[in-house]
């Protein structure tokens, strides 16, 4: 087989099995499980994979940057926002985290609610002035501008000094066996930061994140309180998630 024929089918595989594993593949072709991890390292990096242990993932396309991922699935986002700003009861601390979905949570946010709302993301305390009911605390730090937040050692400083009743935190991929992850380390540890300080976290997650991977995980699933996605609960991703006891919200 030749290697654009390789290519092709270790795509078609991705898209029909969501994961790849390197030595069935190469059991299947009768080639080297070296020749599939080549093939594998030159579609990662051409950003048409993730790469794990033993095989790759599908990549998340929240990779992209902060103005491409706005128009990535919106109505998704603002039924995966709508669900999780119901959560949110009067009189609570809200940690709230940066992205495009965190946004539209903002946005979401009942005009007349009373609450406090802690966020790193620069975009998101903008969205909330013209809330007067809302309190408004901006954590400070190195801006990663992927996601137009706050990261790094003075941010993490930061939030280690707070508490919250809630934590709505986004992620880039979502996926029963890599778990929570998002593309950059620093985001990743601030990310934990936030959670940490928090008596509950929901982790918003558009459909486009389901079953996909990114390097750095954010969370194991035993440290949060629940998925809500906008994705079909026959999802075969979100059933494997159910059946392990995470609790899933249907945004719709």
């Amino acid at each position: 087989m030749l290697a654009a024929e390789r290519r092709d089918h270790l795509l078609a595989l991705l898209a029909r099995e969501g994961k790849i594993v390197a030595k069935d593949v190469a059991a299947d072709l009768g080639i080297s499980e070296d020749s599939v991890r080549r093939d594998l390292r030159d579609l990662a990096a051409e950003g048409l994979c993730q790469r794990v242990y033993g095989g790759a993932l599908p990549v998340s396309p929240a990779v992209v940057d902060y103005t491409a991922r706005q128009t990535v699935t919106p109505d998704g986002k603002r039924k995966v926002a709508a669900t999780a700003a119901a959560l949110v009861r009067p009189g609570n601390a809200l940690i709230l985290d940066g992205g495009t979905t965190a946004l539209a949570v903002a946005y979401a946010l009942p005009a007349d609610l009373a609450c406090t709302v802690i966020t790193h993301s620069p975009t998101v305390a903008v969205a909330l002035l013209d809330r007067p009911r809302v309190e408004v605390f901006l954590l400070g730090g190195r801006v990663f501008k992927h996601s137009a937040v706050a990261c790094g050692a003075a941010a993490v400083e930061a939030a280690q000094n707070i508490s919250a009743d809630l934590c709505l935190l986004g992620v880039t991929g979502v996926h029963p066996q890599a778990g929570l992850t998002t593309g950059d380390a620093e985001e990743a540890a601030m990310k934990r930061a936030l959670a940490a300080r928090a008596a509950e976290t929901y982790i918003l997650a558009s459909s486009e994140k389901i079953g996909t991977a990114s390097r750095f995980r954010v969370l194991p699933w035993e440290k949060i309180s629940g998925l809500i996605t906008d994705t079909d609960p026959r999802h075969a991703v979100v059933e494997q998630l159910t059946a392990r006891g995470v609790e899933v919200l249907t945004a719709d």
